[in-house]
């Protein structure tokens, strides 16, 4: 496999990668970006090149920097709890999803907790 080949095969195990810690379906992902479902397929397996528009799309749907979809920023791995969250606020509904992040935002604001609570 040339290094070109590897390169984005590696960028669609990445997309794939997001879209699935979304718990999106490629036929989801595929309708937001504009593209087939095979051709997502196709992205994803590195057999077909995503081009800079559609790379764009793909980085706002799915919350992530294009750099961190390309590779080209190390992006640290979030802890599981937070994963976790962020799964479960899929299923919530944009008003809810709102409510969660105005909470959030609240429990940033109060004193520091000790590290033994956190």
């Amino acid at each position: 496999m040339s290094e070109e080949a590897g390169r984005w095969r590696q960028i669609g195990e990445r997309l794939r990668q997001a879209r699935e810690y979304l718990e999106l379906k490629q036929e989801e992902a595929a309708d937001a970006v504009g593209v087939s479902r095979s051709a997502l397929s196709q992205i994803e397996n590195g057999r077909r090149k995503v081009d800079a528009v559609e790379l764009s799309k793909f980085a706002q749907i799915y919350g992530q920097s294009i750099e961190a979809l390309t590779g080209v920023a190390n992006v640290p791995p979030l802890p599981e709890s937070v994963q976790a969250l962020a799964r479960a606020a899929t299923e919530l509904s944009p008003d809810d999803r709102d409510e969660l992040l105005r909470f959030a935002e609240f429990l940033q604001t109060r004193q520091p907790r000790s590290p033994s609570r956190g």
